[in-house]
């Protein structure tokens, strides 16, 4: 079958969530038993988010081959089984830099570079890159309509339509109908406009996904099919739900899948989507309950933790059980100390960062979860945080640091490689994509993963420090995961305790309703356990 593009914008306001829309489509193709494949593409000029603050883009997802990408990324590969890589996530920044480095070459003959036609050449051939060997290539648009950065995006998108053909390019449009109290009512005001301005650039969508708070009457859902020049069974409410999985499902409820096949003219078998009505089920009507704090300095945006809380929320429903999320400062840990702050809590996990802020009370919370032997979950510079913890509080190891924030500590149990200290330019230099890990026998990873080798996700400049491994390991610290071939520390753990366990990699990364991560699913289970067994 000759590949389908569909494209999906989104207008009146960001974060109405197109990445979740996308993922959805993208399970419901996929249980229809057709091949997908998933693209964002985003507007801003920097060439990947990996140098931007938490606090600007969210999480930094990572991809298997060391791409560093946007968060929506994240939603794709935990919805659908799509291989995503460097292909699957491009910027405006990028498109640019090829285009420059194509012209300082003499690839465009002497010509006048232009956005169109050389700038939405580029757009589109990297939409095609991506789109091999499926029935339904998904591109997100990122932004919103209205933007000018998102221009040479959306005037590609109009040019696919006319070169592939109108029955091979389908557009939907994400919108919001808010409902204004004061008033009692709906308002479509909002959804009207946002396709006015998009037919002013020359799409007219062919679906609508009208986001709002409740169910949209039929009667608005005419007056929108109207005034929008779309079919009324095209205007599909994509209400709120409280758990994102009952997304594809609400979709389904709405006809959306049906809309889709019937417009690209795609013959398919029934969907099947039990699968998800029991993950739906296991979050709804758990047996038990939990409570994970999670100890970090991004707290204020939890988007800054995305994968790692759905991954827990994966472990979760595992275990059959509600995973309550407590999120600390661990700035407010150092002005105020511990006092109660973990009175109530099952576990505690320390997440992935960067920079010293807050460093001291990860440490704090990590030598609380060690001495009342509370089960503890160290990921990337949480593990690194608790080999200091171990090396300061158990070795009695002084001026012991991570030299990410004290240059000259005198004992440097976390330092920098050799090979890093020379690089200046910052974006994608970092250990980042899939490395493979050797597991001890006898030790709680291995029994955790079931096997010697795994292959997991990195994404760190700094690492253990093999100088301080025979010490610590007389201490007591078991070295529990290897990468072999450079001889770096990836996984270490504590025995005499419940469940202590910092592993340098992001097993969150991996994590996906249907399949939880071993790691996660473990951690969620010891803390349940320490719920009911003090």
């Amino acid at each position: 079958m000759k590949t389908k593009f569909l494209f999906i914008t989104g207008g009146v306001v960001s974060s109405l969530g197109k990445g979740l829309a996308a993922a959805s489509i993208g399970a419901l193709m996929e249980a229809r038993g057709l091949r997908v494949s998933m693209q964002k593409m985003d507007p801003y000029i920097n060439v990947d988010p990996g140098t931007m603050s938490p606090f600007q883009h969210g999480e930094v997802f990572v991809t298997d081959d060391g791409a560093e990408t946007d968060l929506d990324l994240g939603h794709y590969e935990r919805y659908t089984s799509a291989r995503l890589s460097q292909k699957s996530n491009f910027t405006t920044g990028q498109v640019y830099d090829s285009v420059i480095r194509k012209e300082r070459r003499g690839d465009y003959l002497g010509g006048t570079v232009q956005v169109i036609p050389h700038i939405t050449n580029e757009i589109k051939a990297k939409i095609l890159a991506n789109s091999r060997d499926v029935d339904v290539a998904i591109v997100e648009v990122g932004g919103t309509v209205g933007d000018i950065e998102s221009l040479p995006f959306l005037e590609a998108i109009r040019q696919f339509r006319v070169e592939r053909g109108r029955e091979n390019v389908l557009y939907v449009h994400l919108t919001l109908v808010p409902y204004i109290p004061t008033a009692g009512e709906l308002k479509t005001k909002p959804t009207q406009h946002s396709v006015k301005e998009l037919r002013e650039i020359g799409i007219q969508p062919d679906i609508l996904l009208c986001r709002c708070d409740r169910e949209i009457p039929r009667d608005m859902k005419a007056k929108i099919a109207l005034f929008c020049n779309v079919n009324e069974e095209a205007v599909i409410t994509a209400r709120d739900v409280k758990c994102i999985y009952e997304v594809p499902i609400t979709y389904h409820e709405e006809g959306l899948d049906e809309r889709i096949i019937d417009y690209l003219n795609i013959w398919t078998k029934a969907p099947d989507l039990t699968a998800w009505e029991r993950i739906v089920k296991r979050f709804h009507e758990p047996e038990s309950e939990t409570t994970i704090a999670i100890v970090g300095k991004y707290v204020e945006l939890t988007e800054s933790y995305k994968s790692l809380s759905e991954a827990l929320t994966h472990g979760g429903i595992a275990n059959n059980c509600r995973v309550n999320l407590i999120y600390v400062d661990s700035e407010a840990l150092e002005r105020h100390g511990i006092g109660d702050t973990f009175r109530n809590v099952d576990g505690i996990l320390v997440p992935g960062g960067f920079g010293h802020r807050g460093s001291e009370g990860k440490i704090a919370a990590i030598r609380y979860a060690r001495e009342n032997k509370v089960p503890f979950f160290g990921i990337c510079l949480g593990m690194q945080m608790a080999v200091v913890e171990f090396a300061r509080n158990v070795c009695g190891i002084e001026d012991c640091f991570s030299s990410e924030f004290k240059e000259d500590a005198a004992n440097p149990v976390i330092h920098i490689m050799e090979h890093q200290k020379k690089i200046t330019r910052k974006g994608g230099t970092m250990r980042l994509g899939a490395y493979p890990c050797q597991l001890a026998e006898g030790t709680l990873a291995r029994r955790i993963f079931g096997t010697g080798d795994v292959q997991e996700r990195h994404r760190h400049r700094y690492e253990f420090n093999n100088a301080y491994r025979e010490r610590l390991e007389k201490g007591g610290l078991v070295i529990s995961g290897i990468f072999r071939d450079a001889d770096l520390v990836e996984v270490v753990e504590l025995q005499e305790h419940p469940w202590f366990l910092g592993c340098q990699f992001h097993p969150e990364f991996r994590s996906r309703p249907m399949e939880p991560h071993p790691l996660f699913e473990s951690f969620v289970g010891a803390c349940l356990k320490q719920r009911t067994e003090g």
